[in-house]
């Protein structure tokens, strides 16, 4: 291959990364299921230890949707928590800082005043009405392959949304929805040796939302990465 393949090849890649983002507000057209699949076979492509390959993904869509979010929100409404990986323990220096300006970001976008909780738990809660999505993949692991079998699975979702951006697709990545992993675990009728390591949420993106009118900040290489030699 070409300098000049090579250069087309990670501007296409470039481009792709630099227009992801997470969606929070979605359009309810469903995405058509040819579409859906071909964002799967892209993402079976990913790299894992061993090539074990230890995803499984259930896609959730039409009317199985809001019932699964019912059930989801139902719980966290009521501040229940449980999760098959345990959370951070807690965000201190650089990444409280980024954390902390991720939020006041979308709070801002959406009016929602500084100092007012109940507007963030009810921001919060949305995440479990997977904010409009027609479609949510839930993504698992194997428990015996314990922490490197979610490290696989974080490049599965990386990939998975990667391929549904140059589909037109817009994603969030979910977190919040393996805080309730007994209703996920209940609901779609998970094996016991299933462990949930997240969601995405999915579908076109209402661009014309406020919650989509900003983007996050990336950190420049100096402040993450090092090199010797």
């Amino acid at each position: 291959m070409s300098a000049t393949n090579d250069s087309r090849d990670i501007e296409v890649v470039e481009k792709l990364l630099g227009a992801r983002y997470s969606c929070r507000a979605f359009k309810p057209e469903p995405v058509a299921r040819p579409v859906i699949e071909r964002v799967l076979s892209a993402a079976q492509k990913t790299a894992s230890w061993c090539n074990s390959q230890p995803w499984q993904v259930i896609i959730v869509s039409g009317d199985a949707t809001r019932a699964f979010g019912d059930a989801l929100y139902k719980n966290a409404s009521e501040g229940k928590h449980a999760s098959d990986f345990p959370f951070p323990r807690e965000y201190t220096g650089v990444y409280l800082d980024r954390r902390r300006e991720s939020g006041f970001q979308l709070y801002n976008a959406l009016g929602i005043p500084r100092g007012d909780k109940a507007g963030y738990q009810k921001q919060m809660l949305e995440n479990y009405r997977f904010f409009g999505a027609p479609h949510v993949a839930i993504i698992t692991t194997a428990e015996a392959l314990g922490v490197y079998g979610a490290v696989d699975c974080g490049g599965y979702v990386g990939n998975f949304m990667l391929a549904a951006q140059a589909l037109g697709i817009a994603t969030v990545p979910q977190a919040a929805l393996a805080g309730q992993s007994d209703v996920v675990r209940k609901h779609l009728g998970l094996a016991d040796d299933r462990r949930v390591v997240c969601g995405i949420s999915f579908g076109y993106a209402d661009e014309a939302h406020l919650a989509n009118s900003y983007r996050t900040n990336r950190a420049t290489i100096p402040e993450t990465v090092t090199f010797i030699g």
